[in-house]
């Protein structure tokens, strides 16, 4: 897995984008009480039910992969020039 530049604020990104997603499909409030670990897989297989994502192998789900996984996903709907990708 290759780092970003600035996978921090990618990893961020993502997750405000995730959640308004998530709460857009119906789902509860997530900062309520949810841990980030458990925020993470869960956006994480919402995006792949609705195929936005391709599923980990079984034996690679874990949050390392899971948040890559959702870092590569933001990071390909941004515009080439957006200011996280430079």
């Amino acid at each position: 897995m290759k780092p970003h530049k600035n996978e921090a604020q990618i990893f961020k990104f993502a997750m405000e984008i995730g959640v308004g997603y998530a709460k857009k499909r119906g789902y509860a409030d997530f900062d309520k009480g949810i841990s980030p670990k458990d925020k993470v897989e869960c956006i994480y297989r919402l995006l792949v039910t609705d195929n936005l994502i391709q599923p980990l192998a079984k034996d690679k789900e874990d949050g390392p992969n899971m948040k890559h996984k959702l870092i590569l996903w933001i990071t390909r709907q941004l515009p080439a020039d957006h200011p996280l990708l430079k």
